[in-house]
C-alpha cells in the first residue's frame, strides 16, 4: 500500500518555545510523541552513552566522540492502530543526519534496530526516514522501507547529527494508519502531564485546556502564559478550563486539599488556509491531460505557495482526509467531472480547507478520419478529397476558401481542412488535416526488349512517363521491375499497372529466337536461316525482305530454312529483314511486335 504523506506534527510556529523542551540526548528520558505532539527540535551533544561503549548498533558505528552518538535526540511512541507507518525527518540540505528505530519497551533492551540509515547527504536531500520521500525522489538512499505495525507496539527513535550544527529538524509521521486513524494512530497515554501533550492547532479551532482531572479534589485554579518572557498570570481565569487563542506555553496551578500542583503545556497555532474562488475549466480532448498546477495560484489567492499546499481529489470525503490526490498532470476523459480542492498548511497538515471545487469539462476534439495522400490520374478531370462522412455539428473550412466537408481538386499539391466543434461560446475545439494530392501518369508501353537466347529468353518492358508502376507476365505475380527472365518461346501477355489507380495496360508479345547471321556456303554449318520457336505459334509464317522491302522468301513453321537464294540465284552478303505473323487466340492473323527483325547473310 502506498499512501500520501500526512504531516501530523511540524508546527514550526512554536519556534524556540519547543526547541529545548523537546530534546533529550538520552534514551531513558526519551521525549514521548503522540498524534498531536509537534516535533521541531535540534541537537547538541549526546549526554550519556546509551550503548555503553558498543562499537555498532545496526548500521550505526562509533563516531569521533568514541561513542555511537555524536549529537543525538531520543523519542518514543506507541502505536494504537495497525497498518503502514513511516516518518519524514526534515533538515537543512547542508547537514548530515542518521537515524535508528528500535521496537522495544525499555532502553535496557533495545536490540537491533528495525530500520536504520547512515548514508551521508552528498546529494543534499532535505529529508530522510521510513516510507516515501515527500519530494517524489524514488531513488533516495536516505529512505528505508515502510514499517507494518500492530496496536500496542513500543518504539524508540534515535536521531543523530554528524555535522555539529544545531539548525534543527522536524518529524512528520506518515503512512496508512494515519489515513484510517487520523487522530489516534499513536497512543497518547505515554504522556502523563495533567494538561496533556503539546498541541499543534489551527487558527480556526477552538482549543480548550482541561485541568479538571486531578487526583484530589481541587480548591482553586490559577492560569499563566509564557510567550517568551516568562510566565504571567491570566486575570480572571480561575476555573478548570481555559480557552486559548494564541501560541504560548500555558501553566495551571491547582490548589488541592493536599497542596499545590503545577502543569505546563505548549500550544502552537498555525494559520488555517482559506481556498479562494476557482473558475470552471473547459478543455479539448486532444490535449490528453490537464495541468492541475495551473489552478494552484487561483486556489491560493493571496496566500504564499511556500506555506500552503494545494491538492485535488475526486470526492469530498477524500479531500477532507487528504487521500488519493490527483497527479498534477491529470489524464482526461470525455464529459464533465467535479474536482474537489484541498488547501493544506505546510506547517500543520491538520489545518486545511475544502470549501471549493470546480467543474472540469472535456469537449470532444473533431476526429478527421480519411486518406491524407491521394492520387490524381493525369487524364482525370478531378478527384474528391476531404471528409466523406461529415459530422453535422462541426464547421468545416479549407485553406483554399471552401466551407464544405469535401471538395473537388484537379491539380496536385497540398490542401488543408479544418473542422471546428463550437460549444456555447466556452471553447472551440479544432482539428486539421493536410491532404497531399499527387498526380500520377497512366501507364504507357514505349517498347519491349526481347533477349532471345533461345533457351533463356528475357523480356524487358520499357514504359514512358514518370509513374511508379508494377509489372506482370501472364498470370504471374506483379513485380516492381519490368524485366522477366527464363521466358519460354511463344505468345505471352505483359501488363503494366499503376498501383495508385490510374489504369493498367496489357500487351501481347511473341518470344522467339533467330540467328543474327548465317553463312550459306555449303559447309554444313549455318547454311540455313529460320526463326527458332515458331512451332509454338499457330499458323506461323516468316517472310524475309531485302533493304528495299522486296519479299524474298516466305516460310511456314515446318520449313527447314532459307538458303540465301532468290529464284535460284545466290544473294549477296548484306543485311536482311523479316516479319513474323501467326493466328492469335481470337482467330485473328497478327504480326509479332517488338522483335528485333534484322540479321546478316555472310558469304
Amino acid at each position: 500500500m502506498r499512501s500520501r504523506t500526512i504531516c501530523l506534527s511540524i508546527c514550526m510556529v512554536l519556534g524556540s518555545l519547543l526547541l529545548g523542551a523537546q530534546v533529550s540526548p538520552n534514551c531513558d528520558t526519551a521525549i514521548p510523541i503522540c498524534n498531536s505532539t509537534p516535533v521541531n527540535a535540534g541537537t547538541q551533544g549526546y549526554g550519556a552513552d546509551d550503548f555503553h561503549g558498543a562499537f555498532s548498533t545496526g548500521c550505526l558505528e562509533q563516531t569521533l566522540t568514541g561513542a555511537i552518538e555524536s549529537n543525538s535526540a531520543w523519542y518514543r511512541f506507541r502505536t494504537a492502530a495497525s497498518g503502514q507507518l513511516g516518518f519524514n525527518i526534515g533538515f537543512e540540505t547542508t547537514e548530515d543526519w542518521d537515524f535508528a528505530l528500535y521496537r522495544a519497551t525499555d532502553c535496557g533492551n533495545l536490540g537491533d534496530p528495525v530500520r536504520c540509515n547512515f548514508f551521508d547527504n552528498q546529494e543534499e536531500e532535505a529529508s530522510m526516514g521510513v516510507g516515501e520521500d515527500p519530494s517524489g525522489n524514488t531513488g533516495s538512499v536516505l529512505y528505508e522501507d515502510w514499517l507494518q505495525v500492530q496496536p500496542g507496539e513500543d518504539y524508540y527513535l534515535l536521531i543523530n547529527n554528524f555535522t555539529n550544527n544545531n539548525s534543527g529538524f522536524s518529524i512528520q509521521f506518515t503512512g496508512g494508519i494515519f489515513v484510517t486513524n487520523p487522530t489516534d494512530a499513536l497512543d497518547c497515554s505515554l504522556i502523563t502531564n495533567l494538561l496533556g501533550p503539546p498541541i499543534a492547532a489551527c487558527t480556526n479551532q477552538n482549543i480548550q485546556l482541561d485541568a479538571s482531572n486531578t487526583p484530589e479534589a481541587a480548591i482553586s485554579y490559577a492560569w499563566f502564559l509564557d510567550t517568551g518572557t516568562g510566565f504571567q498570570p491570566i486575570p480572571g481565569e480561575t476555573t478548570a478550563f481555559l480557552t486559548v487563542l494564541t501560541s504560548a506555553t500555558y501553566r495551571v496551578e491547582v490548589t488541592t486539599t493536599t497542596g499545590n500542583s503545577i502543569s505546563d503545556v505548549q500550544v502552537g497555532f498555525t494559520q488555517a488556509p482559506v481556498t479562494a474562488l476557482v473558475q470552471d475549466e473547459y478543455v479539448c480532448s486532444d490535449t490528453l491531460a490537464f495541468d492541475l498546477s495551473q489552478k494552484d495560484q487561483e486556489a491560493l489567492g493571496t496566500q504564499n505557495a511556500d506555506e500552503v499546499l494545494v491538492s485535488y481529489h475526486s470526492n469530498m470525503a477524500d479531500a477532507q482526509r487528504g487521500a488519493g490526490p490527483f497527479p498534477k498532470t491529470y489524464p482526461l476523459s470525455a464529459g464533465s467531472e467535479t474536482i474537489y480542492i484541498r488547501t493544506t498548511s505546510v506547517q500543520n497538515s491538520m489545518c486545511y480547507d475544502v470549501s471549493e471545487e470546480f467543474i472540469l469539462t472535456v469537449e470532444e476534439t473533431p476526429i478527421l478520419d480519411f486518406q491524407t495522400e491521394v492520387f490524381l490520374c493525369d487524364e482525370s478531370s478531378g478527384i474528391i478529397i476531404g471528409d466523406s462522412s461529415p459530422d453535422p455539428q462541426l464547421v468545416y473550412s479549407w485553406d483554399s476558401g471552401e466551407n464544405t466537408p469535401s471538395i473537388v481538386v484537379s491539380a496536385g499539391g497540398t490542401y488543408t481542412l479544418t473542422a471546428t466543434n463550437y460549444q456555447q461560446g466556452q471553447l472551440s475545439c479544432t482539428a486539421t488535416a493536410t491532404i497531399t494530392v499527387i498526380v500520377s501518369e497512366s501507364p504507357t508501353i514505349s517498347g519491349i526488349i526481347i533477349g532471345d537466347l533461345q533457351r533463356n529468353n528475357s523480356v524487358e518492358v520499357v514504359t514512358a512517363g514518370e509513374g511508379e508502376y508494377e509489372f506482370q507476365l501472364d498470370a504471374g505475380p506483379f513485380q516492381n521491375s519490368g524485366i522477366f527472365s527464363n521466358v519460354a518461346p511463344g505468345m505471352h501477355t505483359v501488363a503494366v499497372n499503376d498501383p495508385k489507380g490510374c489504369g493498367m495496360l496489357t500487351e501481347t508479345i511473341t518470344v522467339v529466337g533467330f540467328p543474327k547471321f548465317f553463312t550459306p556456303n555449303g559447309d554444313g554449318v549455318n547454311d540455313l536461316w529460320h526463326v527458332i520457336g515458331v512451332t509454338t505459334l499457330r499458323d506461323a509464317v516468316v517472310r524475309v525482305y531485302d533493304r528495299y522491302g522486296k519479299l524474298l522468301k516466305q516460310m511456314e513453321a515446318d520449313f527447314p530454312g532459307w538458303d540465301g537464294t532468290y529464284n535460284g540465284q545466290l544473294l549477296p552478303s548484306s543485311d536482311y529483314w523479316f516479319k513474323l505473323s501467326y493466328t492469335d487466340n481470337m482467330g485473328l492473323v497478327v504480326e509479332a511486335k517488338y522483335i528485333q527483325n534484322h540479321f546478316v547473310l555472310k558469304r
